[in-house]
């Protein structure tokens, strides 16, 4: 028991004489003049404070920027010269295809206007009458009328195209009563009807001559300055298809010399190539076809 505590007072003072030791084998430095022992050995370093570590910044998702639309090409522009396509042909229709019911025919051509030419035949035959006049040129352009007769008095014939000069025509019936029986055509006025051969109002007495195959004999001209043809004189003119007969009359021009109208006026035969004639110069004024 005395052993220990023995042993324990002496580390207590080994402990005790340690700093002692120390002290004298690690004297401090001098101070320098006017400081004290707390200026030479400077403070402990004061603990940093803990800052917190930054932040990140939280961005917003950032947007997305639509791309750029990339505009379609245009087409190249068409040259204002150049000629547009020509539009595709439709398709033919299908036979086997009925037509709506809706469906208009197709409209029907006007019939040309009867031809103003005079044969000795059909409705101009000797046979014909006013029904068949009327039948054939219609009847509202159809009368049955006074004209005047060669004598200067009036008769009765149907008048093709009354208010019509130009397509004025008179036909004189055998039988007055029933409008029958054809007796004579007559082509007078302004009429551009055409007789048999060709023949029409305004020919000369040199047209006729040709159309005659020869001369032919015509009469004096009378008061009024007509002249009427008497003979063919075997020609052409004087014997027609259909059994009809051509008679005529011609009329002085009212420009020739009094001297040569009266040349040639009275009762007298003159043949249509005498150059007294031929100095009158006349035309033809009337076409009579008769039977």
């Amino acid at each position: 028991m005395r052993i220990s505590s023995v042993r324990v007072s002496l580390a207590t003072a080994v402990l005790a004489a340690l700093p002692t030791l120390a002290a004298a084998q690690f004297s401090q430095p001098p101070a320098p003049p006017g400081t004290s022992i707390q200026d030479r050995w400077p403070n402990p370093a004061e603990p940093r404070p803990q800052t917190e570590p930054p932040q990140q910044q939280t961005q917003p998702p950032a947007q997305r920027t639509p791309a750029a639309r990339t505009p379609a090409p245009r087409p190249p522009a068409r040259n204002a010269t150049a000629p547009a396509p020509a539009p595709a042909p439709a398709p033919a229709p299908d036979p086997s295809i009925a037509a709506p019911d809706d469906a208009q025919p197709p409209a029907k051509p006007k019939p040309a206007a009867p031809a103003i030419a005079i044969a000795c035949s059909g409705v101009f035959a000797k046979d014909s009458s006013h029904i068949k006049l009327a039948q054939k040129y219609d009847s509202r352009n159809i009368a049955f009328t006074d004209v005047d007769s060669s004598e200067g008095s009036k008769i009765k014939a149907s008048v093709l195209y009354p208010n019509d000069p130009k397509r004025r025509l008179e036909v004189v019936w055998g039988n007055e009563a029933a409008r029958t029986d054809t007796s004579v055509i007559v082509i007078t006025g302004r009429s551009q009807w055409t007789a048999p051969k060709g023949l029409k109002l305004g020919l000369s007495l040199a047209a006729l001559e040709k159309a005659n195959g020869r001369p032919f004999k015509l009469s004096g001209f009378d008061a009024n300055g007509n002249a009427s043809v008497v003979s063919w004189e075997g020609g052409a003119l004087g014997t027609l298809p259909g059994g009809c007969k051509i008679g005529m009359r011609l009329a002085a021009d009212s420009k020739a010399p009094a001297a040569a109208r009266a040349a040639v006026t009275g009762d007298k035969q003159f043949a249509s190539n005498d150059t007294a004639l031929r100095a009158a110069k006349p035309a033809v004024s009337e076409i009579l076809i008769g039977y």
